[in-house]
């Protein structure tokens, strides 16, 4: 993300701020939309990648569930997306099933290292785990997840799922503009761990020289192909048990890593029951940490009580109590979200009603609020991203996402199979482990590392409404509570919902312990098309604003059309296709 100072920055917002009314005459819809929704009559794909959507049309036409879509497609955007996923990252999933009419929740995270301890970093002087190299790699849970899903929903094989990804990895695809510009950010940063240019640059014009493929020119990546057909053919065990964890043993004991096969060969990841709040007739449906999916509802139960329709988007109480919100439900994700099995967060009392009117007495109206502490202590208790939506003709819907983190994720290539591994045990907290209670987020071998990666649903009247989600690390509860407040508050269509400019609070005190507690209020970041009057007057409120290029997440959407068949959104600012059948 990058910011700007802020004389500069308030110079650049009077200049933008009516620059999405400008932007295209639809005659129709809100002046910012930047096209219509989609509507089909049977099945409905969205995804971060047109040719990715256009195999989870195929997968259904062919008499795939909804599941085997998302499966399909996931795969694909490994390959063809590799700046925000891939097999060497985590999934978490909600599945609506039409037979049940139940939501099914999956949470496909990791573990650390069981052979890396915290007295390890401490004899490295680590205070921080890294952003890259092999100390923050966790085990990746994305296969296991697909198998798991899989085994519940599929209707297809798994080689049948894994084909079309296959072809496009031995074949070529053409890389998309969004996704090369990341890409090229990220081969100066990664190419100095092992593997990482072998597999994932081409060669430049001088000797040696190595970069980035660019937009338009076809991408191949063998070594995937070769890795996905073992698991075709093999199973999640071709991957947990089977070569593929043997070479990634040898690897990181060859690269001063952790990782071990039997860290490999213990993995499950588990099914969990999705959890919700009720805001205005609707009930909101996330996964339970170790995520961060309750923030969203948090926010949503502090807001509640607030009349924002009247107040109107883009209005300075809308900006203002959006960012008050946050700021109050962050503070309990820096306490209390961490993995179960070594916390057990109030839940239940976290996504409360009391709760949230009891803590909606710290937002003041008039002023922004410079620090926020937690609602609950935490006693000590034993014990880059895609996002992706799928619905098909029985009425099976799939809320999937998944991540490397921090784009292209740790630069741990293990040569020869084509992926990168997540750098997710980047978000353990290792400061102040020693103390009693210690933070719930404290690194040890073996747990789950507080995530930032979640799928949303919302159901109404106990049927199925709505299937998204918004990518972007700390963005991403933000993003889902500015969607649902767009459609239900302020009467947006699906695709304006996300077309809308966004906000974006940062600052806040972090689950990892690397930023010291929020004393300062924070910044708040706003899109290009917000009033002049709003900037100044949360200005006169306290509030620090600036403008920032590309925070903002990405956004895909799939609706039951009340009529019959589904509305589909994507997310006008990555590379995205929403379509149907």
């Amino acid at each position: 993300m990058r910011t700007l100072p802020m004389t500069f920055a308030f110079a650049c917002l009077l200049s933008v701020s009516t620059s999405h009314a400008e932007a295209a005459d639809r005659v129709t819809g809100k002046p910012f939309a930047t096209r219509s929704e989609i509507y089909a009559p049977k099945a409905m794909a969205a995804t971060s990648h047109p040719l990715a959507t256009q195999i989870a049309l195929q997968t259904m036409r062919d008499g795939g569930s909804a599941v085997d879509a998302a499966i399909a497609a996931n795969a694909a955007l490994g390959l063809m997306e590799p700046t925000g996923n891939g097999i060497g990252g985590d999934l978490f999933a909600i599945v609506w099933d039409p037979k049940t009419k139940k939501l099914h929740g999956y949470n496909g995270s990791g573990r650390s290292p069981k052979a890396l301890t915290l007295d390890e970093f401490k004899r490295r002087g680590i205070s921080d785990i890294p952003a890259h190299g092999p100390l923050p790699v966790s085990v990746p849970g994305t296969v296991d997840g697909w198998f798991a899903l899989h085994g519940r929903f599929g209707k297809r094989t798994m080689a049948q799922n894994l084909a079309p990804t296959i072809r496009y990895a031995r074949d070529g695809h053409p890389v998309h503009e969004v996704i090369a510009y990341y890409w090229g950010r990220s081969v100066p940063v990664l190419s100095k761990w092992p593997g990482f240019a072998e597999q994932f640059t081409v060669a430049g014009g001088m000797p040696d020289e190595r970069r980035a493929p660019r937009k338009g020119e076809t991408w191949r990546n063998p070594n995937l192909a070769n890795t996905l057909e073992k698991i075709a053919n093999g199973g999640r065990d071709a991957f947990y048990k089977g070569d593929i964890a043997r070479s990634i043993d040898a690897y990181f004991k060859a690269n001063d890593g952790f990782l071990r096969y039997e860290d490999m060969a213990a993995h499950r990841g588990e099914w969990v029951e999705p959890v919700s709040t009720n805001y205005r007739g609707y009930d909101v449906w996330e996964l339970p940490p170790n995520g961060q999916g309750i923030a969203a509802l948090q926010i949503l139960n502090l807001l509640e009580p607030y009349d924002l329709k009247t107040y109107g988007f883009g209005s300075p109480e809308h900006v203002h109590l959006f960012v008050e919100a946050k700021k109050i439900a962050f503070a309990d994700r820096a306490a209390t979200y961490a993995d179960p099995a070594f916390y057990d967060a109030p839940v239940e009392r976290l996504i409360s009603k009391p709760y949230a009117k009891e803590r909606g007495r710290l937002l003041s109206l008039e002023r922004a609020a410079r620090n926020v502490e937690p609602g609950i202590i935490p006693e000590l208790n034993e014990g880059d991203t895609i996002y992706m939506t799928t619905a098909d003709a029985d009425g099976m819907m799939v809320s999937l996402i998944q991540s490397n983190y921090r784009g292209m994720g740790s630069g741990m290539a293990p040569p020869g199979l084509g992926f990168i591994f997540q750098d997710r045990g980047e978000m353990f907290v290792l400061k102040g482990c020693d103390a009693k209670p210690a933070h719930p987020n404290c690194y040890a071998p073996g747990k789950r590392p507080f995530q930032t990666i979640i799928p949303a649903f919302v159901t109404k009247d106990g049927k199925p409404w709505l299937s998204y989600g918004v990518m972007g690390g700390a963005m991403q509860p933000q993003g889902h509570v500015q969607i649902l407040l767009n459609m239900i508050d302020f009467g947006m269509n699906l695709q304006e919902a996300g077309d809308a400019p966004r906000i974006q609070h940062d600052g806040s005190t972090e689950p990892t312990g690397q930023n010291a507690a929020m004393s300062d209020g924070g910044e708040v970041d706003l899109e290009s098309g917000f009033p002049i009057e709003t900037i100044r007057a949360l200005m006169r409120k306290g509030h620090s604003v600036r403008f920032a290029d590309g925070p903002y997440g990405g956004y895909q959407a799939i609706m039951v059309n009340p009529e019959g068949g589904y509305v589909g959104a994507s997310e006008s600012r990555k590379d995205g296709q929403a379509a149907g059948y």
